[in-house]
């Protein structure tokens, strides 16, 4: 699956630049929702990526791509679910995980990418 973090805010999948976190499940693109993780905001400074996301749970691999500079802060629920489905959980800075996206076929990419911090 082609996909390039371009600067920060910014990223290219298959070709498309979007200004926002994404969702790609199974290969389908999708605009992350963060209003059910905005409630623990004031507990890490900052949106986490939470349970409570409609999460791509396919696969042996999810990926989650952490913001430009590895910021995006990972609750807790999103790993203990992740272990209860026998679910990897591959957490890096997001242009490390375009990376490694880049060569996986596009039914085969289960991820969430942070385009910011």
């Amino acid at each position: 699956m082609k996909m390039n973090m371009l600067r920060f805010g910014t990223i290219e999948v298959e070709g498309a630049r979007y200004d926002y976190d994404l969702v790609i499940e199974q290969g389908s693109i999708r605009k992350r929702t963060k209003g059910p993780s905005k409630t623990y905001r004031a507990a890490y400074g900052h949106t986490p990526f939470s349970a409570d996301e409609a999460i791509p749970w396919h696969g042996k691999r999810l990926y989650i791509g952490t913001g430009m500079y590895g910021a995006l802060p990972i609750m807790p629920a999103v790993y203990a679910a992740a272990e209860k489905k026998g679910i990897e959980v591959v957490a890096l800075p997001t242009p490390e995980v375009c990376s490694k996206l880049e060569r996986m076929k596009a039914d085969d990419v289960n991820a969430v990418l942070h385009v910011t911090c």
